[in-house]
């Protein structure tokens, strides 16, 4: 058998990696988690010129018109400048990538080394984009060099930056172990290194290469964890790849932003694109991003609305990353007015000036809905968020308002009724005359206190069921099962074979 080279790599990188040999080794599982450290209350005077930024630093900073910091970046930074390590605890949309940018910026000095000094790790391809774009906007010198790693892209361009030497290397995880198999990346220099979106990239399965790359970084390093949630997965990182980290909760108790007007439409799944064309005429966004839940789903609403409005236009991971890339840059400069997206895009875009938010689908899981939303209102601006809501997803849609504790508002528009309500009435009403005898019968069942239906053998007395150690009584209407000794049929493991989960797709 023909050995496999990235199966080798793989061996090699793990093996030789001294630091954090065992991960587990220096992990006390009873140990508490670091106390949280409430941020002050952001005084509206505060400015970046009270940051104590390096002068270069603060030039760019002002070129890229920033004067006052949000309140993650006012908390974040002058803790991260003193070289502690961070977890930052904050909602999406709120100015973390310059919170866990100045700090490294700050104590960047021209150097000889080939690097990176810096690493940046991050869920999504476009979010690694927008790091990098964000880095080279606020680098305070010509030779602060950055390069984004990322799959689905060619790697030529990726290998010429990493062979002439960088400060900063911003990608996802799997391309960076790509490149430290193939050597085009070392991390002997690596001072600093951020986990951003932490908690995103390990529900998406990023943890076993996180934690291989973190093996490769020195002991001697600041570790900043951005999340919007600390579950325990996350907790075990810190514990093993962090060093008395601050706490620093900035994740408001009701998960949502207050500036956003969120409102939903209950409508028959077979009426949502109705709906969403009447949505669009009345509200007239200056842009707006709309969610699904499937790739397909996405493909079938853009060739709908390409042929309603003008400025369609559709992204998920199906499509090359060279073609992600131009829609996402015509997307800022507003040359795309409507997006159809998956949930790539919920977590970490920064698009400015999106005034509309349009779940078409509800998110199954019910934390999505906050960062979906929160593409919208960005940093304090005003934004709109209107979900679709079939009349089967009532419980969710409860859900979503539980866990943001707000009401969500129903909205109308004209042209309904857009669902159907099916009343208990109804149910019964159309009765065959061969049923009739039945649904006659079953009003005459007796009831007990919860409206259950009883046997009157019930009323005799005696919890029913089966003792142990007798068999089940065998039902009159079910049919004889087979003869004594004679072999049981055999019955499909899985039922029927109806089908495969792709063509239901």
């Amino acid at each position: 058998m023909t050995p496999d080279p990235a199966a080798d790599a793989d061996d090699e990188l793990d093996d030789a990696a001294p630091p954090h040999a065992d991960p587990d080794a220096d992990l006390d599982l009873d140990a508490e988690p670091p106390e949280h450290e409430l941020p002050p209350e952001t005084d509206p005077a505060v400015t970046y010129a009270d940051m104590k930024l390096m002068r270069p630093l603060f030039d760019a900073v002002s070129r890229a018109g920033y004067i006052h910091p949000t309140p993650v970046q006012e908390a974040v930074i002058p803790v991260a400048m003193k070289g502690q390590d961070v977890i930052g605890q904050a909602q999406t949309g709120t100015g973390k990538t310059a919170a866990f940018l100045l700090p490294f910026m700050n104590r960047w000095r021209p150097h000889n080394l080939k690097g990176p000094i810096g690493l940046v790790m991050t869920p999504t391809r476009e979010l690694a984009l927008q790091i990098a774009t964000e880095a080279d906007k606020l680098a305070p010198s010509k030779r602060f060099r950055t390069v984004a790693v990322y799959g689905g892209a060619k790697m030529g361009k990726q290998l010429d930056g990493l062979s002439r030497g960088c400060d900063l290397v911003v990608g996802t995880p799997g391309r960076m172990l790509d490149h430290l198999s193939r050597g085009s990346m070392d991390l002997k220099d690596v001072k600093f290194v951020v986990l951003d979106e932490a908690d995103r990239m390990l529900d998406i399965g990023f943890r076993p290469d996180i934690e291989r790359i973190l093996r490769r970084c020195p002991l001697t390093r600041q570790t900043l964890l951005m999340s919007a949630t600390v579950p325990e997965p996350i907790k075990k990182l810190v514990h093993r790849y962090m060093t008395n980290p601050v706490h620093l909760q900035m994740t408001p108790e009701v998960m949502t932003v207050d500036k956003i007007r969120q409102s939903y439409f209950t409508v028959d799944k077979h009426k949502k694109f109705e709906l969403l064309v009447k949505v669009v005429e009345r509200e007239q966004p200056r842009q707006a991003l709309i969610f699904v839940e499937r790739k397909r789903w996405a493909d079938d609403l853009y060739r709908g609305l390409k042929r309603v409005v003008r400025g369609a236009a559709v992204i998920h991971g199906d499509l090359p990353q060279g073609q992600r890339e131009k829609i996402m840059a015509a997307f800022r400069t507003g040359e795309i007015k409507f997006l159809i997206a998956t949930d790539v895009m919920s977590r970490g875009i920064d698009v400015e000036g999106l005034s509309h938010v349009i779940n078409f689908d509800l998110p199954q899981d019910i934390e999505s809905y906050v960062h979906r939303i929160g593409r919208t209102g960005r940093i304090g601006r005003d934004g709109i968020a209107i979900s679709f809501s079939t009349p089967e997803q009532g419980g969710l849609l409860t859900d979503i308002e539980v866990m943001i504790n707000r009401l969500i508002e129903q909205d109308e528009v004209p042209g309904g009724p857009w669902y159907t309500a099916v009343r208990r009435s109804e149910r019964t009403a159309d009765v065959t005359t061969g049923n009739a005898d039945v649904a006659r019968a079953a009003t005459q069942v007796l009831r007990n206190d919860d409206g259950w239906g009883i046997d009157e053998q019930d009323l005799e007395g005696g919890k029913l069921g089966v003792a142990e150690g007798e068999a089940p009584p065998r039902d009159p209407d079910m049919p004889a099962g087979p003869a004594a000794g004679a072999p049981a049929a055999k019955k499909p493991v899985f039922g029927k074979r109806g089908k495969r989960y792709s063509e239901r797709l």
